[in-house]
């Protein structure tokens, strides 16, 4: 091999190099790894106590938030925190008794029904139980 191709293979190696360096990490980003979701059928939202009347509380379900509210009347409702329009999160308006998303003022009933703006569909309710001291929550069948 001539010393003048020994030169260009080593020069061209390193340019390749270069740029696989480069793009590996742009790749890994545009593409990430798959995640496998561990599917969960009841959480522990909380515990009795801890909620008052006519607030609420967001808590994990699964990878997912859930909100659980406790309404005037003190009946505990809970339902997915993800609005079904853009998958902002959800909050409880208890002035207006409403569950209410931030982002397109898009509202929703204490049943998880529309009642204005943009969302597409309902939320998606929680079967509430309570077990000694704990509020569980799980999806419905």
């Amino acid at each position: 091999m001539k010393r003048r191709r020994f030169i260009d293979f080593l020069l061209g190696g390193g340019i390749a190099g270069t740029i696989i360096t480069f793009l590996y990490p742009v790749l890994k980003y545009i593409w990430p790894p798959k995640q496998s979701e561990v599917i969960v059928k009841s959480v522990v939202a909380g515990k009795i106590n801890e909620l008052a009347p006519n607030t609420y509380k967001i808590f994990k379900f699964g990878s997912s938030p859930g909100i659980l509210i406790n309404t005037k009347e003190g009946e505990l409702k809970a339902f997915t925190a993800v609005c079904t329009h853009l998958s902002c999160t959800v909050t409880y308006d208890g002035d207006t008794e409403t569950i209410f998303c931030p982002c397109h003022n898009g509202r929703f009933d204490l049943k998880g029904n529309v009642i204005s703006g943009p969302p597409p569909r309902p939320l998606e309710a929680y079967n509430v139980e309570i077990v000694g001291e704990k509020i569980l929550v799980s999806k419905r069948t």
